[in-house]
């Protein structure tokens, strides 16, 4: 298996019931990656259902994740010929830490859209012209780029010199720096990849997340990924952020909004 693979690797212990041993590369110094754990608890979803991809989740996250073994529940609600519904919690020292409501579907490969108001892929710098994240300050990033491969667009990152644009955006290029293409689970991480658009409005620090949804729109095709998040309030101690990821065949493939306190 890819890194991401045994990193999202789930051992079943009976029905609903699941190991995993969580990777401290696929966090920082204070906590495991909001989309890494939505990962993880997209998994043990799918496991769970008669279905193969989660097309909605909404996860909340209660407490720090750490680094190491947890457990995963999954208390299936209600089960139809088209989706499932269950409640995934991720428990670490006999402590919920993380909660999520996760309805799984099958997708269509082959489908197309019968409608799109989504706006045309938005334009960034060739990867070539763009900010390798691997070259950040700090060791704490080395773990998590050493799983990662983002290349950020410089105009959205002003913040990193003192000068922030003012604006809570985040643009980047994303693929995993093992063999593993984008699938579905590779999109749950993704969404919460990117450092936090207030980062541009003026924050610093840990910002964590307290909530986020995202929705599965379509299978991804092969190849790197464009990540694109803003914001549109920063205030009182709070930021919300929307992300859109589009495929290397343009498509949009997945969405997500979250609401996360400000960095202190």
């Amino acid at each position: 298996m890819s890194r991401f693979g045994d990193a999202t690797e789930l051992r079943r212990l009976g029905d609903g019931r699941y190991t995993v041993d969580l990777d401290g590369d696929f966090g920082f110094a204070k906590a495991l990656n909001g989309g890494y754990v939505m990962a993880v608890l997209g998994r043990a979803a799918v496991d769970a259902s008669e279905h193969a991809h989660p097309v909605s989740t909404a996860a909340t996250f209660l407490r720090t994740v750490q680094a190491g073994p947890a457990e995963v529940i999954v208390d299936v609600r209600k089960t139809g010929a088209t989706t499932t519904s269950a409640r995934v919690t991720l428990v670490q020292d006999d402590r919920p830490v993380t909660e999520a409501l996760i309805t799984t579907a099958t997708l269509d490969a082959a489908a197309e859209p019968t409608f799109s108001g989504a706006r045309p892929v938005p334009d960034l710098p060739p990867p070539g012209d763009c900010l390798d994240f691997a070259d950040g300050p700090g060791d704490e990033l080395k773990g998590f780029a050493s799983c990662v491969d983002l290349r950020f667009d410089p105009a959205a990152m002003g913040w990193l010199s003192g000068a922030p644009s003012g604006r809570p955006e985040m643009r980047a290029w994303f693929r995993l720096r093992d063999p593993h293409e984008p699938d579905p689970f590779v999109l749950a991480f993704a969404v919460d990849a990117l450092p936090p658009v207030a980062f541009n409005a003026g924050a610093d620090g840990w910002c964590p997340t307290v909530e986020l949804t995202w929705y599965l729109r379509a299978l991804p095709a092969p190849g790197t990924l464009q990540v694109h998040s803003g914001g549109r309030l920063v205030a009182d101690g709070w930021f919300d952020e929307e992300t859109e990821i589009w495929d290397s065949a343009g498509r949009l493939v997945a969405q997500s909004r979250q609401i996360a306190r400000l960095g202190r």
